[in-house]
């Protein structure tokens, strides 16, 4: 009999019967090791056929059938198995099959025929090849659909399906399960493959990787920072209620104007963005993901009416410049201000312009730059000022240094029902290069080109930004009532 060596965290797959068994984890966890094992001997002992998925198959080399056969060669041992160009078929006659979903959909309906199925790297798979899978598994009764995956981002479609529901439960034990699931997470730990070669990898890892990119590939932590993103992920957990910590509760009290924010459509029926901020906390942000452009702002401005903004501020670049009349309308017989901002504006056509970015010492020759020759437009002065607030936070929060209340942020959770996608949003705004050494951000068509996600959450807090640098401007707000106090106690008490 062959002898099964699989991670301690897969013995439910054995043990358990669910419709839904979901494996996740980061790299050399024995994941599609110990998964192809345990079907390759079910393959044995039930004649199972195993239906196999990726998102994306070109080739079989795409395919796990080099699982497969390792399992049978090299792990398992088993003989009598017949190990073919494109498949493999046990003793007892079952045999696998490997299809990829993005290019087959329809294919997906093959596995109603199917007691198991294999979806590898999960994690790729769209919304429209669960929705299509999951119905087809479970109306056969006994079936069973297999995910094993590294998570990417928390937005992601199998993230926001197998993962964020359960998030609580699976960071406590590692494991969560009920009548329709089996959801395990597995790392490096409790791999029973685990040699030097693959800890010497680890340990460098561990001293050279940034500690979300760490998190994240060795972890199995959401990836939810891209390739020169300006927030880290540790900037962002720290900033999360960072208002309620005893330490800082007092600096943030809240004071001046209640500021909403709304980035509207992109395009038509697409998501939209609201924020709320009340001195350096943000009290609320949430998504509104259909409807027309209209109906979102009039979602934007009663939730301002409501929320008793003093100020309501909206994206006027693109579609947003036609909601003048309507933002207006809204606000007519309410006491509530408003402001078109323009991210766009760039050179000495943005705000700040002429102003110094970042002072210099007296006895230093070098000339210091205004914020015209610092930053590309106004959305990258505004997303660099919120990146400096998640950062100055950090550093009070995190390493105990003392920071200017004015200068820091905290994300409310009590008003931000969905703080995973805000973080997969805030995380993932990339840098994009500039030929004259300006700081500009990637626009949102060219992060959709890269399949990131419209942040319109972000941009709506970054657009809140953009009312505590008016200070200086008379006819739009006078200094005093967004200028908090500076807080003696907290002086004091900083270390």
């Amino acid at each position: 009999m062959p002898h099964l060596k699989i991670n301690k965290q897969l013995e439910p797959f054995l043990t358990k019967s669910k419709p839904i068994k979901v494996a996740i984890g980061g790299r050399n966890s024995g994941k599609s090791i110990g998964i192809g094992d345990i079907l390759t001997m079910k393959m044995c002992t039930e004649a199972a056929d195993i239906y196999c998925l990726r998102e994306y198959q070109d080739s079989l080399s795409d395919s796990v059938h080099r699982v497969f056969k390792d399992s049978i060669q090299k792990r398992l041992g088993i003989e009598g198995f017949q190990i073919q160009e494109n498949t493999v078929i046990a003793p007892t006659g079952a045999r696998t099959t490997y299809r990829g979903a993005a290019r087959n959909p329809d294919s997906i309906q093959s596995a109603q025929g199917y007691k198991y199925s294999w979806f590898e790297e999960g994690h790729r798979a769209s919304q429209a090849s669960i929705d299509k899978l999951l119905p087809t598994i479970i109306r056969n009764p006994g079936a069973e659909c297999w995910f094993s995956a590294n998570p990417q981002s928390s937005a992601d479609p199998f993230s926001q399906r197998f993962i964020v529901p359960y998030q609580k439960q699976l960071d406590r034990d590692g494991y969560y399960e009920d009548d329709l699931h089996l959801i395990v997470v597995m790392n490096w730990r409790q791999n029973p493959w685990w040699n030097d070669e693959s800890e010497i990898l680890r340990a460098w890892d561990y001293e050279n990787m940034s500690r979300a990119k760490y998190n994240w590939v060795w972890e199995g932590q959401f990836n939810d920072e891209v390739d020169n993103s300006i927030i880290r992920t540790e900037w962002f957990d720290a900033a999360i209620d960072a208002h309620l910590n005893p330490r800082l509760a007092e600096a943030f009290l809240p004071h001046g104007a209640r500021v909403a924010t709304h980035d509207p459509s992109d395009t038509g029926n697409d998501a939209k963005g609201y924020c709320l901020r009340h001195g350096s906390i943000i009290l609320r942000a949430e998504t509104m993901d259909d409807g027309e452009i209209d109906e979102g702002c009039e979602w934007a401005t009663k939730q301002a009416i409501k929320d008793d903004a003093d100020w309501f501020i909206w994206d006027g670049d693109g579609m947003g410049t036609g909601l003048k009349r309507q933002v207006s309308d809204a606000f007519a017989s309410t006491r509530t201000q408003f402001q078109m901002f323009r991210g766009s504006l760039s050179g000495i056509g943005q705000h700040n312009a002429q102003q110094i970015y970042m002072p210099v010492d007296d006895d230093n020759d070098i000339k210091p730059k205004v914020y015209a020759e610092t930053f590309k437009n106004n959305r990258a002065q505004f997303s660099w000022l919120l990146r400096d607030k998640f950062y100055k936070t950090y550093l009070a929060v995190a390493k105990g240094q003392y920071i200017d209340p004015a200068e820091m942020i905290s994300l409310a959770s009590a008003g931000i029902p969905e703080m995973q996608k805000l973080r997969s949003e805030v995380c993932r705004v990339p840098l994009k290069e500039n030929s004259h050494g300006l700081i500009q951000i990637m626009s949102k068509q060219e992060m959709k080109r890269l399949k990131i996600d419209s942040p319109n959450m972000f941009d709506s807090i970054m657009m809140s930004q953009f009312a505590l640098s008016q200070r200086t401007r008379e006819k739009w707000v006078t200094p005093e009532v967004i200028t908090a106090p500076r807080r003696a106690s907290y002086y004091s008490r900083r270390r």
